[in-house]
């Protein structure tokens, strides 16, 4: 699959967090199963419902500096390219049950993009998992977790690259995996996956009052 167009960088909402604001691990398990961890700092003024307010919204516009964009560009200016609702979820739109195709570039690198359609098998107030299945058996896992906590929201997330089981395992875990998400990678995308978590707090307020103001769900 030929590497996606990184496009200009878009205005920033906020300055960046950087990635020593969040407890992060990196390790690689004896099956060859590439896992990676964020415990981010608090996001301040944020509660769980409206983190899932925010996936379920995520495909929408909003106004800045005199023009629409798409949230998706500008929760992370740099590194987002395109976000889709491949499939909606069995009641319509973007719910548990849906399919996200998300295409990125970690630090707008064309070697660390990304262009991968995953089911969501669950969203709700504690937080969203997205899946992704090759002949039946998981080779990608992300989970974030939402909960309360002093001043606004917390915010975990776990991710694991690579196959569990299935025929193709050894092989898979070997050869394919670290071709597609490379332990560099994987340090690139826990700095992006700070940066854009962080970046909710003066993305997500102003939409979601904008939301209970005009009666939206």
């Amino acid at each position: 699959m030929p590497r996606p167009a990184i496009p200009p960088e878009r205005p920033y909402l906020a300055p960046l967090k950087s990635l020593d604001s969040a407890r992060t691990t990196q390790q690689r398990l004896p099956n060859g199963q590439l896992v990676l961890t964020i415990e981010h700092d608090t996001l301040r003024g944020l509660a769980p419902p409206m983190l899932r307010w925010w996936f379920e919204n995520i495909g929408g516009t909003m106004r800045h500096q005199g023009r629409t964009w798409p949230r998706y560009l500008l929760w992370h200016p740099r590194d987002h390219i395109h976000w889709e609702l491949a499939a909606p979820a069995p009641g319509g739109g973007a719910r548990q049950g849906a399919r996200f195709r998300i295409v990125e570039a970690f630090d707008a690198r064309p070697e660390w993009s990304v262009d991968s359609t995953e089911w969501v098998e669950r969203l709700d107030d504690t937080g969203i998992a997205l899946v992704r299945r090759i002949f039946g058996h998981e080779i990608f896992r992300l989970e974030h977790r939402f909960g309360e906590t002093a001043g606004g929201a917390s915010y975990r997330s776990r991710m694991v690259v690579g196959a569990a089981d299935g025929w193709f395992k050894p092989v898979f875990n070997a050869w394919v995996q670290p071709r597609v998400f490379s332990d560099a990678m994987g340090n690139a995308w826990l700095k992006h996956n700070v940066e854009e978590v962080g970046m909710l707090e003066a993305l997500l307020p102003p939409l979601y009052a904008a939301r209970a103001a005009t009666g939206g769900t």
